[in-house]
């Protein structure tokens, strides 16, 4: 599982600078005034050659009465929760306020690893003004620039040594472990429904009102002959639509859940469509290396004219993603499950296919013959052969004697031409090319 890196602190210290230096991108928005930051920002990151989710609050500020205030304190506290390191943020420039204590007293009661770090600190001289800032009884305080990156490397090393153990390799050294499938969408699209079906019991609380799930819940279920480990996640909206507190806290948790299966089922409401937040997950599931299978759920609803309608926009939206298989169904009466959980089986074992060699090569060989890459840049790159790398998901290597001029358009040709040839439907494959002198 991903480990998770909270940044908190009062409003104005610059946590929002530190999160876009640690994760190596500006994706949270940074200004002078207080207060910017109201949801929690995630972003992936690697610090000391580990994946990190890296998550941005709010600035926490427990004696503000406004309602806006209050909620950004529980949404602090929910990433405090969930986190496995936080990064306390104080303002190296300023001594301490009220707020800097309240954070300090919450995060000793929270039994985390906490890394206390002084922001703005520019130089020497700075950091030997500190001393107002350890009267809060911290264990130990680093004095950081995140505008300029000063003892960065220090804060890296401080939160790699907090980070649990990595449990990658013996999770993917295991050959006897149990398709890991989750259940995501958007809240009320029937996920509690179908995983309440597959596991033969209301494990799962079904209410109209959207919203109901908060925690991922597991089993594992035996469906028609096969067994697969099966978590339910809350539904998540778009960000703007998302409460604070306990739904918030529910976000982070199906993103959690995403990391650790290795198929997504993405459950859409068939009445309503496919959203923006339904291709926004997808995205997410291929972006963190998963099969995906989409459900369009409620389809007894609809007559079969409709339901045609309703599969045809949906291809139609989610064509980025024109490998994903959709499969119209009823959570409630069962019509349709079965051929769905076909597809997700037949989608794990995908996902950990290897093709020979030899094979891929002849393939290789063949696709060259008929459609060579285009000349670029007034050079025509030459490709020399191609192996598979990895698995989980499919990685594919193609060494050539200029990985810079191979167009786009032509990597993803040779993409498509090798999930159409290899039957890797549903499966996000990787491809690089790479120059002949690069080891693998």
């Amino acid at each position: 599982m991903t480990p998770i890196v909270a940044i908190v602190g009062r409003p104005n210290v610059g946590k929002s600078t530190l999160f876009n230096r640690l994760v190596g991108s500006p994706l949270a928005i940074v200004h002078d005034a207080p207060g910017v930051t109201r949801d929690r920002h995630y972003a992936d990151a690697k610090i000391g050659g580990r994946n990190v989710t890296v998550v941005d609050t709010g600035g926490f500020d427990p004696e503000s009465d406004d309602p806006m205030g209050q909620g950004i304190r529980r949404h602090v506290q929910a990433a405090i929760g969930e986190a496995d390191v936080v990064v306390c943020v104080l303002d190296g420039t300023q001594p301490p306020l009220q707020a800097d204590r309240d954070a300090v007293a919450l995060l000793r009661r929270s039994e985390r690893h906490v890394i206390f770090v002084a922001n703005k600190v520019d130089g020497r001289e700075q950091e030997l003004s500190l001393s107002d800032h350890y009267a809060l009884g911290v264990p130990e305080l680093l004095g950081v620039s995140a505008v300029h990156g000063r003892h960065f490397g220090e804060l890296e090393k401080a939160i790699f040594d907090c980070l649990p153990a990595d449990t990658t390799d013996e999770g993917a050294a295991s050959s006897d472990e149990l398709l890991s499938i989750a259940l995501i969408g958007r809240p009320n699209a029937g996920k509690s429904s179908l995983f309440n079906r597959l596991a033969q019991d209301e494990r799962s609380l079904v209410d109209s009102r959207p919203g109901t799930t908060r925690d991922p819940i597991d089993c594992v279920v035996d469906f028609k002959g096969d067994r697969f480990r099966l978590v339910d996640t809350a539904g998540v909206r778009r960000r703007t639509r998302v409460e604070r507190g306990v739904e918030a806290e529910s976000v982070i948790r199906s993103i959690r859940a995403i990391a650790r299966a290795k198929v997504i089922i993405l459950l859409c409401d068939v009445t309503e469509g496919i959203s923006d937040q339904d291709s926004r997950l997808l995205g997410l599931a291929s972006e963190r290396g998963r099969a995906a299978i989409v459900g369009l759920n409620k389809a007894d609803l609809l007559s079969p004219r409709d339901l045609e309608e309703k599969k045809s926009k949906a291809r139609d939206t989610l064509h980025f993603a024109k490998d994903t298989p959709i499969f119209a169904l009823s959570a409630q009466s069962g019509h349709g499950v079965t051929q769905l959980m076909r597809a997700v089986k037949e989608a794990g074992e995908r996902m950990n296919k290897r093709v020979p060699t030899g094979e891929l090569n002849r393939f290789f060989e063949r696709l060259l013959a008929t459609q060579p890459p285009p000349t670029r840049a007034g050079r025509a790159p030459r490709l020399y052969y191609i192996t598979q790398s990895g698995t989980s998901p499919p990685t594919f290597v193609v060494f050539c004697s200029s990985p810079d001029h191979v167009a786009e358009s032509y990597r993803r040709f040779v993409r498509n031409q090798i999930v159409a040839e290899f039957d890797y439907e549903a499966v996000p494959i990787r491809l690089f090319f790479r120059g002949r002198e690069a080891k693998e």
